[in-house]
């Protein structure tokens, strides 16, 4: 490995070019280590980056590079402030969404009864939709080893984008989800959980996506728009009474087990207490009041079924209620009714889709005459899973679960008070954490009955009836860690008892994707396997993500850090905004308006496409623009040939020698205050204020700084010197200025004068600059010799004569102590304007005009 200070200097080429400068810098910044942490620094040295972990099932959008880009620049950045970075990188890759992807890819599905085998081997290209839709029933290991072959082939894939972005990661700190250190930490925490009485097993109602066949926690719902119907049932009350309820899930019927009314409601107040009997199946139900009823939605009192939606689970668990449930983990209604149900009636729903059992019972309401007027159309919020394309259910399962707040008043006061510690970036952001945890409703469902993903780490003991004991789990020894309960014996157990009365059973589900996730820091820290490493980066500096997952990403790692640190994870959480289409619509891949990165990257040039997803703040959403991309490569190819153009004048033999020229040195008394507003927006974690200024000053310092001292430049003598020396110092610090959102052609550019990288180069600073300024400095020089130069430019425009074109005489009128200042600068604009004579007439107008005898 080379070390960074020591390459050569290159020169400047006689033709310098952008095209290819992506591979030959990111294989140098590989082979000198250019990135590399130090573990040798201290705490207070190191800069610590929780990044995340995009998830491997598909293709990197632009959203990924909006995002990532923001957080290299803050990496470069710190580094260049003299910070070591701890700058990893991981692939999220357990879970549905790999799960789903081999399915597609391979036309294959995992089924646990099956035995493995060891020559069973993939089909060689990807599958038609006849073998998707017809999968081949494959081993638990045979699906779980093809669904981390795949994601090894994407990994790549991720990595050479990420490369090619120019990603300052250190690539010997990559990680997966699935990885050993992953599954070693994440089954850890969860045992620690579980001495602590934190993770805790019950039966209860739970969200279940039909699709994917598993459980789905509260922070994984999503609410969509879905045509439904309000069908009004006819109950029998007391003495004759009819009850008009309405439902939009009338399949349910055989599953109530009350009705209810809000406490306040005369109308039904004589009812509460009563019993009533449900239509078709003459049920026997009470009625009950509850303040979570809404006397304005329908007839003012509502059927609760076991389960329909969440709110039935709550009116069910606070009003004790008896249980009837009717649907089933494949989403069909059970083959038996419940208890207390006529099987008669329930024939016609036995094994039936909802849709069916839908129809059955409308059919069956209508013959009884229970059935009041036509069902009403209705377009309302159905829950989702976030990744599922069905409705969720809610059946009755046995589930893991950890605290979080969702039934602890006290804890979750602390989690509020972890949120008001955490620098929040942009500061609104807050309030979507503070309003997720306070309208938590349950503790955090974390078991998934999927198959790749970090196992679930017990055991169950099983009776002499082979009945498992749910109460008293068998664990490994930490020491033992990663195990899977699947495919190994607990300890104190041989694996000829698996199954068997008397013998055990492995726990069969994984632990939800995000219980795994919320651990980065402490995976890629090295969390009990490297505490030398661990110390020197935990607490980490930063968490980068996006807004869409505060609710899950940052809680999640919020609640875990708390529980087995006693610390927030990270300092800041800077969140990123939506990539928006050219209609100003969120892009998604849901929606098929995503652009796929690489080919901008390979067309622009990675600088380009930095340079556009630097142009959004954090949480600020930004729309996909190609033609600022093409702004971004006009930028980095005139910082090419300007550079070059500079270096030519003999700017890189001028380092650090003083300025004395008025016109140069209130060049860099002006970058001086580009210097102090760049830091402190990358303080403030705000890189397109720093990009906005220095690329504002940039563009002025071409077209009027370097066009009114080239001809001194080219000379000799006192002027000359200072010139170079003005170039040579702004062309150093405006490398370095830029270096964090263009890194390629900076490190080019400083390739050809300097040594060693721009990017491990120290960020300038305002004394660096001012320590160049010889003498005073007027920074309102560089301005005002530019408006004259701007009129004799646009005379010569209006005339249609060569900017080249000779002024025999110029007039300058404005105020006195203007012209004063002018007369600092007069030579540079003479020069430049090619103006024979410049004469300074004061008192004739209020302001600077330039008139040009041409």
């Amino acid at each position: 490995m080379t070390e960074p200070g020591r390459s050569a200097r290159a020169g400047v080429p006689e033709r310098p070019t952008l095209d290819g400068i992506e591979d030959t810098w990111a294989r140098r910044w590989q082979d000198d280590g250019t990135y590399a942490f130090d573990r040798t620094k201290t705490r207070a040295d190191v800069y610590s980056i929780d990044t995340p972990p995009p998830t491997v099932s598909g293709e990197l959008h632009m959203g990924h590079v909006f995002s990532y880009t923001h957080t290299d620049t803050v990496a470069r950045f710190q580094r260049m402030r003299g910070r070591t970075v701890f700058y990893p990188m991981g692939w999220d890759d357990n879970g549905l969404p790999t799960e789903r992807r081999v399915q597609n890819v391979y036309g294959v599905r995992c089924d646990p009864t099956l035995p493995y085998d060891p020559q069973w081997q993939p089909p060689a290209a990807p599958v038609d939709d006849a073998a998707r839709k017809n999968p081949t029933p494959i081993s638990r290991r045979n699906f779980v080893e093809l669904c981390g072959t795949l994601t090894v082939v994407d990994e790549q894939a991720f990595e050479a984008l990420w490369r090619r972005l120019g990603l300052s990661v250190d690539w010997s700190l990559t990680y997966t989800t699935i990885g050993r250190a992953a599954r070693v930490a994440s089954q850890r925490a969860f045992l620690r959980n579980l001495a602590r009485g934190e993770a805790y097993q019950a039966e209860a109602p739970t969200l279940w996506d039909v699709g994917f066949a598993t459980a789905v926690a509260q922070a994984e719902l999503e609410d969509r728009e879905r045509p439904g119907a309000y069908h009004r049932l006819r109950f029998a009350g007391p003495d004759g009474r009819e009850v008009l309820i309405d439902t939009t899930r009338p399949e349910l019927l055989p599953a109530c087990v009350a009705l209810v009314c809000h406490p306040d409601d005369e109308r039904y107040a004589d009812l509460v207490g009563a019993v009533v009997r449900t239509p078709v199946f003459g049920v026997a139900v009470p009625v009950r009041a509850h303040p979570l009823a809404d006397p304005a939605k329908g007839t003012g009192v509502a059927m609760v079924c076991t389960f329909g939606d969440l709110t039935d689970v709550t009116w069910w668990r606070e009003l004790q209620l008896d249980t009837r449930v009717v649907i089933g983990r494949d989403g069909r209604l059970l083959p038996e009714p419940p208890a207390g149900v006529p099987a008669g009636p329930y024939a016609a729903l036995a094994g039936q889709t909802v849709a069916g059992a839908r129809r059955a019972v409308v059919g069956l309401l209508a013959d009884a005459g229970d059935l009041v007027g036509e069902p009403r159309p209705v377009v309302h919020p159905v829950k989702f899973y976030e990744k599922g394309d069905r409705p969720l259910e809610i059946v009755s399962t046995r589930q893991w679960y950890l605290r979080n707040g969702g039934r602890d008043a006290g804890l979750r006061a602390e989690l509020l008070a972890r949120g008001g510690e955490l620098r929040w970036v942009p500061g609104h952001m807050r309030s979507r954490y503070e309003h997720w945890v306070g309208g938590l409703t349950g503790d955090w469902l974390v078991s998934r009955q999927r198959f790749f993903g970090v196992p679930v780490p017990v055991w169950y003991r099983l009776d002499d009836t082979g009945e498992p004991d749910f109460a008293h789990p068998l664990t490994p020894d930490e020491s033992a860690l990663p195990v899977d309960p699947s495919g190994e014996p607990p300890p104190g157990y041989d694996e000829s008892l698996r199954g068997l009365p008397g013998g055990f059973v492995g726990d069969p589900d994984v632990l939800d994707t995000w219980a795994t996730s919320s651990l980065t820091p402490q995976i890629v820290g090295g969390w009990e396997t490297d505490p030398d490493l661990f110390g020197r980066v935990f607490p980490m500096d930063l968490r980068p993500q996006g807004q869409e997952i505060i609710r899950t990403w940052l809680f999640a790692t919020v609640a875990r850090a708390h529980a087995e640190h006693g610390v927030l994870p990270w300092r800041d959480a800077v969140l990123s905004g939506w990539i928006l289409d050219p209609d100003r619509k969120k892009m998604a891949k849901s929606k098929g308006n995503v652009v796929t990165p690489m080919a901008l990257l390979e067309q622009y040039g990675s600088d380009a496409v930095r340079y556009w997803a630097a142009s959004g703040r954090p949480g600020m959403d930004l729309a996909f623009d190609p033609a600022q991309i093409r702004v971004g490569r006009r930028l980095a190819t005139k910082l090419l040939n300007a550079s070059r153009f500079a270096l030519g004048l003999g700017a890189a033999d001028a380092l650090r020698a003083p300025a004395m020229q008025p016109l140069d040195t209130a060049m860099l008394a002006e970058l001086s205050g580009v210097v102090a507003t760049a830091t402190s927006a990358f303080d403030a974690y705000d890189h397109t204020a720093a990009l906005q200024a220095t690329e504002s000053f940039f563009w002025r310092f071409c077209d009027d700084y370097i066009e009114l001292v080239k001809e001194r430049a080219y000379g000799t003598g006192p002027g000359a010197d200072s010139a170079r020396a003005a170039l040579a110092t702004a062309l150093s610090v405006q490398l370095r200025l830029f270096a964090p959102v263009l890194p390629f052609v900076t490190e080019e550019v400083w390739s050809w004068w300097r040594y060693g990288s721009v990017h491990r180069a120290p960020w300038p600073t305002t004394y660096e600059v001012d320590r160049a300024i010889g003498g005073t400095a007027d920074a309102g020089l560089l301005r005002l010799a530019s408006d004259a130069l701007g009129q004799v430019r646009r005379a010569k425009s209006e005339r249609k004569l060569s900017m080249k074109a000779e002024v025999p005489l110029a007039e300058a009128l404005g105020p006195a102590d203007l012209l004063d200042r002018l007369t600092l600068v007069a030579d540079d604009v003479r020069a430049a304007g090619r103006i024979g004579r410049l004469d300074l007439l004061p008192g004739r107008t209020p302001e600077l005009v330039i008139a040009c005898a041409v």
